[in-house]
């Protein structure tokens, strides 16, 4: 399926192109991820046959994560709709709601994908302007904003919740900004993007908040916005949690160490924190009357372990799936303590062939075994080898346990 191109929309010079002569029948595919959202889907369906259709051919495909009859109520108001509706119900939800829309991306057959949420705050009417403003700006990416002008947040409801979410705004602005150059509200669920700049694979969803996954990883060059306001969610409740809030900073923490360099950074912060448990266990240790030596080496023990739970949480959660936990935290504890039969050695060593002062000396080391003390953890630890065997075991695999029903 192709698009007109994009020079003729220019050359008609007509800003208020309709969608249908900017794109080819067919040419959208609307994803929407559900959890128990049986109450708004029927509206839902009402909405977007009123709105969308007439200006832009389209498919829609639910992805169900539901526990409840949300299925059957999409299927019976189905029936009604002049497009065609799929439902994609996940007996396992991975990666949440975020991962419910990486398995409709990958099944989308259109030029263009709209994402929105079920619950009626994106408006449905928006779903052509989208398609539309991404050809004439020829863009990849097209992001409904709540903040710029003409748009607005109204739907957030309380003074909390809009407080929190300018904070992620800010925070994740601050970490991505070149990835999120041009993006006002990437913590918008509601926006277009081309599937040829959509890469499925690259995809590592961890909750909600899909495109700031989708503008991390797959970088579209050109992003186009639209300015839209946040209705009042029109049944059920928010989806929105403490826990949703605590993936999402684990989210942004996977994200931006991504890289080599970045986790190797990421990893010597998380060892400095390391000093806090280590030096508490150790003044524990000694009030009780320990000696000195054999505390310093059980008081290490608390500090590896602190380290230990941070880097499986904050940087390797999406490699934990390659060794029993038990391994992981065997090779993890060796490691870190071999890292202080290391170091004695070492410094001997550049205090004796390179001449170096006992303070250099020991700097030298400390980096050392701290560069090696990464590499090895990465290798020995979080080892990527077998990742597919256990996928194929149902570990990791989002499609297994889903099932596809063409409803109309």
């Amino acid at each position: 399926m192709t698009t007109t191109p994009r020079a003729g929309a220019e050359e008609l010079g007509d800003p208020e192109l309709s969608a249908a002569q900017l794109a080819e029948p067919g040419a959208v595919t609307v994803i929407i991820p559900t959890f128990n959202e049986s109450e708004n889907v029927r509206e839902l369906l009402h909405r977007l046959t009123e709105s969308v259709p007439s200006r832009l051919p389209c498919e829609v495909v639910f992805v169900d994560d539901s526990t409840d009859d949300t299925p059957d109520v999409i299927r019976g108001a189905a029936q009604d709709c002049p497009f065609p509706v799929a439902v994609l119900h996940r007996d396992v939800p991975t990666g949440g709601l975020g991962g419910a829309v990486v398995e409709g991306l990958k099944g989308a057959g259109s030029d263009w994908i709209v994402v929105m949420d079920a619950d009626l705050q994106h408006p449905p009417a928006l779903v052509p302007e989208l398609v539309a403003a991404g050809e004439r700006a020829g863009a990849d990416l097209v992001v409904a904003s709540r903040y710029i002008r003409g748009g607005s947040r109204a739907g957030l409801a309380g003074g909390y919740r809009i407080a929190v979410s300018r904070g992620a705004t800010w925070l994740t602005k601050s970490l991505f900004p070149r990835r999120l150059r041009g993006i006002s509200d990437p913590m918008s669920g509601f926006f277009a993007i081309r599937r040829s700049a959509v890469t499925a694979e690259a995809l590592k969803p961890l909750g909600y908040k899909i495109l700031l996954e989708l503008a991390v990883r797959c970088r579209p060059e050109t992003v186009a916005e639209v300015p839209f306001v946040f209705q009042d969610r029109f049944a059920g409740e928010s989806k929105s949690t403490a826990k949703e809030g605590m993936r999402f900073l684990g989210h942004l923490v996977a994200l931006r160490t991504a890289s080599s360099a970045a986790r190797m950074v990421a990893f010597g912060l998380i060892g400095l924190t390391g000093f806090v448990p280590n030096l508490l266990g150790l003044h524990v240790l000694t009030a009780a009357g320990m000696h000195y030596l054999p505390a310093e080496i059980v008081a290490n023990q608390f500090g590896v372990i602190w380290n230990f739970l941070l880097i499986e949480v904050l940087l390797f959660r999406d490699r934990r799936m390659h060794r029993h936990w038990a391994d992981r935290v065997g090779r993890f504890a060796l490691l870190a303590n071999a890292d202080l039969l290391l170091r004695i050695p070492l410094i001997a060593l550049f205090v004796g062939l390179l001449e170096l002062a006992v303070l250099p000396a020991t700097t030298l080391a400390l980096l050392t075994t701290f560069v090696l003390r990464f590499a090895a953890t990465e290798a020995l630890v979080y080892l990527p080898r077998g990742a597919g065997r256990h996928r194929g075991a149902g570990e990791g695999d989002s499609s297994r346990g889903s099932r596809k029903e063409r409803t109309v």
